[in-house]
């Protein structure tokens, strides 16, 4: 059978994608984003979890967005049992820009509890993302046990997953504000500042989460 020149096109596509120099990967990816087909996925899925380059990485999202999400839903969904923490966390990143709910029981406390932080970060992002209506006070409390974790990044990342919430995390921030933990109350309040002034910035709330903390739970000198 002769091949049409669209074969040979998508043949080329999915071979570049392995190829040692990172911006034949990078065009290839765009190449097959711009012209999706149903026989791409299955190998953009595969190559999510082992490409090292993050802006290759993000095209390789990017490309299976431009698919329909009941071709790439599935495949992602897969993924997040795999053992590879880049397989995860990339398959969490890319179901959070589909934004296809039918995700959302696939989300679970292992993942947004992960020890690699990638992971758990990916996972938060997704589920503020994917959550039903309804459902966003417990996830904020699902949220919460993970106050205090990690360096700066880390807790940004939580802070802004709890922010895009919205006002159902308010009480959940005030009963971690009264942890027995350092870090999770000055954590807790920094998110609160956040979520009262997104402007100011993660380090200007955690240095008034300090002030506050210093000064007790209501923040006035007496």
């Amino acid at each position: 059978m002769t091949m049409t020149k669209q074969d040979a096109d998508a043949t080329r596509a999915l071979t570049a994608l392995e190829d040692a120099d990172a911006s034949v990967r990078l065009r290839a990816a765009m190449a097959i984003g711009t012209a999706p087909d149903p026989r791409f996925v299955g190998t953009l899925v595969e190559r999510c979890a082992v490409e090292p380059d993050f802006q290759v990485r993000e095209l390789l999202t990017w490309a299976l967005t431009r698919h329909p999400s009941a071709l790439t839903v599935p495949p992602l969904v897969a993924e997040l049992d795999s053992e590879g923490a880049q397989a995860r966390s990339q398959a969490l990143h890319t179901l959070s820009k589909i934004g296809d709910r039918q995700a959302w029981p696939a989300i679970t406390r292992a993942h947004l509890t992960d020890t690699d932080d990638e992971v758990a970060r990916s996972a938060w992002r997704a589920a503020v993302v994917l959550v039903p209506e309804g459902e966003e006070p417990g996830l904020a409390q699902m949220l919460a046990t993970q106050l205090g974790r990690g360096g700066r990044e880390t807790q940004l990342s939580l802070s802004r997953a709890l922010i895009a919430l919205g006002e159902v995390i308010m009480e959940t921030l005030r009963a971690a504000a009264a942890d027995p933990d350092p870090r999770v109350r000055l954590h807790a309040k920094a998110t609160e500042q956040l979520l009262r002034d997104p402007d100011a910035g993660f380090e200007c709330a955690i240095e008034e989460a300090k002030r506050i903390v210093a000064l007790g739970t209501d923040g006035r000198e007496e």
